[in-house]
């Protein structure tokens, strides 16, 4: 007789394990807002962002302008002054070298104004070939007027020589003194010929002065010599032979007063 072998019994709940087992599981997701929603919404954003952006950039650039206009007029202002901080510079300049090249008694020209004008007067010359005389002139008798009647005496004499002088020369010729009781005129365009009958006029016009102090007639005159400008000259040449030729005719007077006896 056979035995029956019995299957084992199953533990409770097997059944349910194996189920529970083979049951798919399942797993929540998070909520997903449709497509066009989000496409929607990133649209926006970036929109939004851009016009963030535009706002801060063209804030920026007016900001930038401003600050850019502010610094081109603080610069304006700051040639403007310079430049007139230059004017009156070049102005004082100007005063300064004019005070110093000005005879201060006789508001005629200096030594040195007198040598400057010559000397561009000399280098035009040579330049263009043009032609010119410089005349020097020797106010006699100042010496005895200083010492008989005082130095306001002989400046009275200096001065109206020296308003004789500016009188009869024209605008474009250049009238000066050199020291003392030395004057010079520089004279343009005229011949040799021109320049003898010019400087004879001028002694004649000085001899010509009257003047009283200390209730005496007194009178003053003046002895001229003649340069030659020409394109060979310099200036210290001039001068040299202006003087020289001035002390002859200095002589040449005297030598007639005497003969005159006077």
């Amino acid at each position: 007789m056979k035995k029956t072998t019995k299957a084992p019994a199953r533990a409770p709940g097997a059944i349910g394990r194996r189920k529970v087992a083979g049951t798919r599981r399942t797993t929540t997701t998070p909520h997903k807002p449709a497509e066009g929603t989000r496409r929607a919404t990133s649209k926006s954003e970036r929109k939004g962002a851009k016009k963030t952006k535009t706002k801060t950039k063209t804030k920026a650039n007016t900001k930038a302008e401003a600050e850019q206009a502010a610094a081109i007029e603080r610069a304006k202002q700051t040639i403007r002054q310079l430049k007139a901080e230059l004017a009156e510079v070049r102005r004082r300049i100007a005063e300064l070298q004019a005070s110093a090249e000005t005879d201060f008694l006789l508001g005629i020209l200096n030594r040195r104004g007198f040598e400057r004008e010559l000397n561009r007067s000399i280098a035009y010359i040579k330049r263009y070939h043009a032609s010119g005389a410089v005349i020097m002139l020797d106010v006699d008798r100042l010496k005895p007027i200083n010492d008989t009647f005082g130095h306001a005496a002989g400046d009275e004499v200096l001065k109206a020589v020296a308003e004789t002088l500016a009188g009869m020369v024209r605008a474009s010729d250049v009238v000066g003194r050199l020291g003392g009781d030395e004057f010079a005129v520089l004279l343009w365009n005229l011949s040799e010929t021109d320049a003898r009958a010019k400087a004879q006029a001028l002694e004649q016009a000085i001899d010509a002065l009257r003047f009283s102090f200390g209730g005496q007639p007194v009178t003053a005159g003046a002895s001229a010599g003649i340069a030659i400008l020409s394109p060979q000259a310099d200036t210290r040449r001039v001068l040299e032979e202006a003087d020289s030729a001035m002390y002859v005719r200095k002589a040449q007077r005297r030598h007639e007063m005497q003969a005159a006896g006077t």
